[in-house]
């Protein structure tokens, strides 16, 4: 599908109308895809056909000192990202710490396993239970 003879002057138009403040078809948003639905296009034309506008457009914004929404979104996801990145490091360091202390009590447990079966093994005679004695019933 071949590109309306127009299609870079609706487009520069929108810009024009964005940058005011001024949109009526879009919700007025810094991104490509608000300065396609303002100019009427899809937004393949301005992330393939056309971009010389699309690098004209955040450009003027970036002149105009302002960020554009998609960047300002990407830098508070990395905000979040990085939170998360240190929030499983402190989560990791504490469960290497519990690995080693299980490690360690395992070890122990299992020389003092050892140790049992190694006492059990050298007695000579057998253990047996004794008979419980009955104890007299005292009456208060």
């Amino acid at each position: 599908m071949s590109p309306a003879p127009d299609e870079r002057d609706r487009i520069r138009a929108a810009m024009d109308r964005i940058l005011r403040g001024t949109a009526q078809h879009s919700n007025g948003a810094l991104t490509i895809v608000a300065l396609a639905q303002e100019a009427g296009v899809p937004r393949n034309a301005l992330t393939q056909r056309h971009l010389d506008l699309k690098n004209d457009f955040y450009a003027q914004v970036r002149a105009r000192g302002q960020t554009p929404h998609s960047e300002i979104r990407l830098r508070q996801q990395i905000v979040k990202l990085k939170e998360l990145r240190a929030t499983d490091a402190t989560e990791l360091a504490q469960l290497r710490t519990d690995v080693e202390h299980l490690v360690r009590a395992v070890n122990q447990l299992t020389a003092h396993n050892r140790q049992l079966i190694y006492t059990l093994s050298q007695l000579t005679s057998p253990a047996r239970a004794l008979p419980m004695q009955p104890q007299p019933h005292s009456s208060h």
